[in-house]
């Protein structure tokens, strides 16, 4: 027994702790697994592979960003290990330090130039950064040293679905799958291509052949919610919207959505209770905000929707549209502040959106900045001439600034658009009224001279 505080057993008693950590990992117990490696590193914190090890078991878990300290002390203990290396310069590009990976793809290139992952790998890297020409680039190398890297097919594939490039996409994604049957999500991404291309029943197709092979993916169950919702198969996306609730009875998403389905049928009662659990789950998830300030201003609560909205502004949602609608909506709470910060937001993301300048143009109007408002309304009509509400209200403020013929051409051209419509006739009407004022008193004038 004495010989059990020797060296020899105190480091023997450290092997055995990292050999039953690996057992754990792969039976899928991760955190007991990190329990038993951090012991043995307590014990000998120089071993390289436990450090590496360690940080495969975070990778798996999703701490990437734990992970990436781990093989950084690998990499300090073995400078010149090029699995180290490469797993490192992954977790760089997955925790956004694009130029720390990229460094060591290109240490690794220069260690070996024939190490396939180094090129591979930096598709991604290049990608996400939106160099694409050099993620093709990577691409071609990888091939010269293994034409057969169903993993390099599938992130080229990536790149041209980055660019809009489906059909080709579609094609790296089908190799991809030929080289390795069991590749994940192969056929959850081709759904993605056939359904950003428009083809819809190969859409469904993927959709559902990805969930027979894994049917509890809570992202693809999701995904092809939606894709049934944009279909208009509202009972088929709320049964799957409800089987995301069944495996996981707090994720957010799911439940904003089914609020969104009960708030088209006007069942409002049953939408704001789903998006108040929603924000309770997740209080960082755009829309359900959103759409309760909606309701709110459909029971004339202006204050109760103002905040709800100004909440909605923090986190800074993507969807130019939202943008389009809150400005609008602020517009009619009065606070043009906050109307022209959203709807400069929506120009940002989308420079061509007519519904954006014509709302600046209206908070334009409302200012007084009857300029500022004409070249608005005049950027919402170059990008979508027939723009009834554009060509309505530069009239009238055209009209409000005393120019008469341009107030009275725009009139016209709105009436040639939609001639029942009762507003343009009442505002040609005093278009036409101001033109007759204006030519009696230039005759008065020239009677008086």
């Amino acid at each position: 027994m004495e010989f059990d505080y020797m060296p020899f057993g105190y480091y023997d008693k450290a092997e055995n702790k990292a050999n039953r950590a690996f057992e754990l990992y792969e039976n899928g117990k991760e955190n007991e697994a990190l329990q038993e490696i951090d012991e043995a590193l307590q014990i000998n914190p120089a071993n390289c592979s436990w450090h590496f090890n360690k940080a495969l078991v975070l990778d798996t878990k999703g701490l990437f960003e734990e992970a990436t300290t781990e093989y950084e002390i690998a990499m300090q203990i073995n400078p010149y290990d090029l699995e180290i290396l490469n797993s490192l310069a992954v977790d760089y590009t997955r925790t956004g330090q694009y130029d720390l990976a990229i460094n060591t793809f290109e240490k690794i290139q220069s260690l070996d130039p024939n190490f396939e992952p180094c090129y591979c790998n930096r598709i991604i890297t290049y990608t996400e950064m939106g160099q694409h020409d050099l993620a093709e680039q990577m691409f071609y190398l990888a091939q010269q040293i293994n034409p057969d890297c169903a993993l390099c097919y599938y992130n080229i594939g990536n790149s041209l679905f980055a660019r809009s490039q489906y059909k080709k996409a579609t094609h790296c994604w089908l190799k991809t799958a030929e080289l390795e049957p069991s590749h994940p999500q192969i056929n959850y991404r081709i759904a993605q291509a056939c359904w950003s291309e428009g083809d819809r029943q190969r859409g469904r197709e993927h959709f559902l052949a990805e969930l027979r092979v894994n049917p509890g993916q809570i992202d693809v169950i999701l995904d092809f919610g939606l894709f049934l919702l944009e279909d208009g198969d509202v009972e088929s996306a709320k049964e799957k919207f409800n089987r995301i609730l069944e495996l996981k009875p707090d994720f957010a998403p799911a439940l904003f959505y089914l609020g969104e389905i009960a708030f088209d049928n006007a069942q409002f009662e049953q939408a704001v209770k789903l998006f108040n659990q929603a924000l309770k789950q997740d209080d960082t998830l755009t829309g359900p905000r959103f759409r309760l300030a909606q309701y709110a201003l459909i029971r004339g609560e202006r204050q109760k929707a103002r905040n709800y909205l100004v909440s909605e502004v923090k986190l800074a949602p993507d969807d130019v549209d939202t943008w389009v609608s809150m400005g609008s909506m602020f517009l009619r709470i009065g606070d043009t502040d906050y109307a022209t910060h959203c709807l400069m937001r929506a120009v940002d993301i989308d420079c061509a959106n007519t519904d954006a300048y014509y709302y600046l143009g209206l908070v334009s109007a409302i200012r007084g900045r009857f300029e500022n408002a004409v070249d608005f309304f005049d950027q919402s009509l170059e990008y979508n001439s027939e723009q009834i509400g554009a060509l309505r209200d530069s009239a009238l403020v055209c009209l409000t600034m005393g120019r008469l013929d341009e107030a009275a051409k725009r009139t016209k051209k709105a009436l040639a658009l939609d001639r029942d419509n009762s507003q343009l006739k009442v505002l040609n009407r005093r278009v036409r009224l101001a033109q007759l004022a204006e030519r009696i008193r230039d005759c008065l004038c020239r009677f008086k001279s």
